[in-house]
Parts: C-alpha cells; structure tokens; sequence
C-alpha cells in the first residue's frame, strides 16, 4: 500500500477510538435510586433523595452505607482492603462492591411497581 493510504487508515481508526472514548466516558443520567444484593440477592432498595445512615449486617461481615445530597457510599467496612470504601459517595457509574462481604449496590432510574405486587 502507498503511504498515503496508510495515514489515512490510521488517522480513521484513531479518530474512532477517540471518539468511542469520549462516548465512553461520559457521565450517565444520575441514578434516584439504588438496590442493595447481598450475596446476588435482593436485599433492600434505597431512594436516593433521602439523607440517612444504616448499617447491613450479614455472615461475612458489616458495611455501613450513607446516603447524603442525592449520592450513596460504603462509609465503614468491616473487609480487609476497604476497596468499596475508597470508590466514594457516588450515583451513577459503575456499582460499589464489597466482594468479601458480598454487597452490591447497584444504580437504578425511579422504582416500578410490579403488577403482581400491587
């Protein structure tokens, strides 16, 4: 191939990826609430609105989770590393884990009801 068609080819796929990358990195539509699994199972849903302090307690240890001006964060742990301590308050984004205490919050838009439950 010429060089000519070379710079062509890599200047297209470059701006590919920097565009992938800034769609990528853009910040999500903030979550109003937030689901709380333990061990992958249900466990409590949280409105996100409402400012308030609360502890989880299971087998495999403690998570103290504070909800404060619209975001969620593990604030204490009783896990060895405190990884899910170090991600912050937060409402949108990846979800907080605790994986020695198997926690899980998980970010979700307003609250459905299910039919079934009424």
């Amino acid at each position: 191939m010429k060089t000519k068609t070379w710079i062509i080819l890599i200047s297209v796929v470059l701006l590919g990826c920097i565009g992938l990358s800034i769609w990528l990195l853009m910040p999500g539509q903030a979550a109003t609430s937030a689901e709380i699994l333990v061990d992958g199972k249900h466990y409590q849903y949280v409105d996100l609105g409402v400012d308030r302090q609360f502890t989880v307690s299971t087998d495999h240890g403690t998570n103290t989770i504070t909800v404060k001006d619209g975001k969620i964060a593990v604030t204490e742990a009783s896990c060895p590393d405190h990884y899910c301590m170090h991600r912050g308050f937060c409402n949108t984004g990846a979800q907080i884990v605790c994986l020695p205490n198997r926690l899980v919050i998980r970010f979700t838009g307003d609250l459905e009801v299910d039919g079934a439950a009424g």
